[in-house]
């Protein structure tokens, strides 16, 4: 069978794996990894959990990690265009041979027990291609959750937990309290923790569970901060160094935070002689790229992709819209899935744009544009449906002016369907 057969096939297979949904849990994980011989022992890890950040805070500890000379797997979720891009080595994503040896390799140990989801199928694909390649490091971002997320099987040298919002609550509870306790989860006996949560309710939980497994436990604004420069970048004041003239490549106020978590768990990696110097901590903070945040694809019209796929994320990126753009026509292409807060997003959403234009990524859990028209009609004269992403895209482009602002949030899902449409129109 050829290679694209192939390689089209197991993405096939495994997309039909989303049939049977969500199931949080680790037994199938833990039993598959058993059949491939644990790989996820013959390498490091670094472990992320949190709402908002995790990709952000994963690619920069991987850039980090290559700089100073590591062989560096990276896992994250979701892809924006090719499934590869979730299993990347030094920030390359695999190749399609690749994919197809992982694949089998899994579908080969696979047996008895509950048939594997999706995302537990690709994170034993990702943890078995890391210890085929040979990697140093890997840095694994959770799917969902944390104490029953598919990636829990790994025991990290630092554990990451950027921040808590409301999010999937018919799977992780209806509070932060409930919603910590799962990201948490990830907490290994003795194992350090770095964290940007602030809320006082799930701070609590988090160093009640760090002290009851004797993790030692890192704040942001307690044992490390960061002071940005009214000129730009910023100082970071950490646990046993303080680094300036700082700068990340990455878009927005909230990066810079993201940054600091980033700079705190390299403290610790450094404190077990991993050997990160200022230069290569420095260069990977300044050259990490992580598409569909706060990314511009284009300049006359101003085009900006952003996930924004929760009530948190969309309020950043209003926040970045009022302070960066306020003085240019904004026209928003929207869609949001069907487990969002849509309204509230909204509500933050709209108000610094000129019009919005409503859409649907084609997942399954995508919100039917109709509802979302009827909370933005009352919010933005200018509403419109345009149900298929690419065509609202497209349409975007046609009506927009060179000095025009469009920006395309509300789901990754989304983005990556935009980022496809943009190429074929040439951008």
């Amino acid at each position: 069978m050829a290679l694209r057969d192939s390689y089209d096939t197991c993405l096939k297979t495994m997309y039909g794996l989303r049939r049977f949904g969500i199931k949080l849990g680790l037994a199938t994980i833990k039993r598959i990894l058993a059949g491939l011989g644990n790989p996820q022992a013959d390498y490091a890890c670094i472990h992320v959990a949190g709402t908002n950040g995790k990709g952000s805070v994963a690619s920069s500890l991987a850039t980090i990690l290559h700089h100073a000379g590591y062989k560096v797997g990276l896992y994250t979720s979701p892809h924006l265009v090719r499934f590869n891009e979730r299993i990347c080595i030094n920030n390359r994503p695999i190749s399609d041979e690749a994919v197809v040896a992982s694949y089998r390799a899994v579908k080969e140990v696979h047996s008895g027990g509950r048939e594997p989801t999706f995302f537990e199928f690709s994170t034993a694909m990702a943890l078995f291609e890391f210890g085929r390649q040979r990697v140093d490091w890997a840095v694994i971002e959770t799917g969902m959750g944390g104490r029953l997320d598919a990636t829990n099987a790994v025991c990290p040298a630092v554990a990451i937990i950027t921040n808590v919002s409301l999010e999937h609550r018919e799977y992780l509870g209806n509070t932060l309290i409930q919603i910590a306790h799962e990201k948490a989860g990830i907490i290994k006996r003795r194992t350090p923790v770095v964290t940007g949560i602030r809320q006082s309710g799930p701070l609590a939980i988090v160093d009640t569970i760090a002290a009851a497994r004797s993790a030692p436990l890192y704040r942001l604004g307690r044992d490390f901060r960061v002071r940005r420069h009214p000129s730009g970048g910023f100082s970071y004041f950490g646990i046993e160094n303080v680094w300036r003239r700082l700068t990340t490549a990455l878009s927005g106020d909230h990066q810079i935070e993201n940054a600091a978590l980033v700079l705190a768990t390299c403290e610790l990696l450094n404190r077990n002689a991993v050997g990160l110097a200022f230069d290569n901590i420095k260069a990977g903070l300044a050259t990490n790229q992580w598409p569909g945040r706060l990314e511009i694809v284009a300049t006359e019209p101003h085009i900006i992709l952003d996930g924004a796929h929760n009530l948190m994320a969309a309020r950043k990126l209003a926040r970045f819209l009022s302070k960066n753009l306020a003085d240019r026509p904004i026209t928003l292409v929207v869609g949001i899935l069907a487990d969002k807060p849509y309204a509230a997003m909204l509500h933050s959403l709209l108000p610094p744009c000129r019009r919005v234009i409503l859409t649907c990524p084609q997942i399954d859990r995508g919100l039917p544009p109709e509802k979302l028209y009827a909370v933005a009609q009352d919010l933005k004269a200018d509403s419109r449906i345009i149900p298929v992403v690419a065509e609202a895209v497209r349409y975007a482009v046609q009506t927009a002016k060179p000095q025009d602002v469009i920006c395309i949030a509300g789901s990754l899902y989304v983005v990556g369907e935009a980022k496809t449409a943009l190429v074929n129109m040439g951008y």
